[in-house]
């Protein structure tokens, strides 16, 4: 089965495949949090979207609270916030578990997935990202501390877009 097979929600509840999220082009998958100190990376994933999704690429949020408890709200709040507070216009799914004995499903395949220090493992905090292509494959996964902007993760978004 391709991860994009992997049912998962939207954020307004509706069911989905992560493929109904990302259209069928490659995507970056983020972790997020309205509270966290990482929060105004929103700012740099939101001009990502807009920068390629014109090209078939999607980010897709996913709402995560088991970092310091920074995503307690519901999901009318966490839209609100993204709405309101970035602009966001990418899809956003369900508030889900990363990391544990709840993890969503999509996260057991993406977390033995080695980083750019080539590390697998579970995802380290709020805003880790995993890079996708447009077949589901896993092309890279960033530390939470790489800017959606950085030179090596738009280098590697681009090298997906056709």
């Amino acid at each position: 089965m391709s991860l994009l097979d992997t049912p998962i929600a939207r954020l307004d509840g509706s069911p989905g495949t992560l493929g109904d999220l990302t259209g069928g082009g490659p995507a970056l998958l983020v972790n997020v949090a309205s509270r966290c100190g990482l929060t105004p990376q929103y700012t740099g994933l939101e001009e990502l979207q807009q920068a390629y999704g014109a090209r078939g690429f999607t980010v897709v949020g996913v709402p995560c609270n088991q970092f310091g408890g920074q995503e307690p709200g519901t999901s009318e709040e966490i839209a609100e916030f993204c709405s309101a507070t970035y602009g966001v216009s990418f899809p956003m799914t369900e508030k889900v578990e990363v990391n544990g004995e709840a993890r969503h499903e999509l996260y057991r395949s993406l977390v033995e997935v080695p980083n750019e220090k080539g590390e697998t493992g579970d995802v380290q905090w709020n805003f880790e990202k995993f890079l996708l292509a447009a077949d589901g494959s896993v092309v890279a996964r960033f530390n939470p501390g790489v800017e959606p902007q950085d030179p090596t993760l738009v280098t590697a978004i681009k090298s997906q877009l056709s």
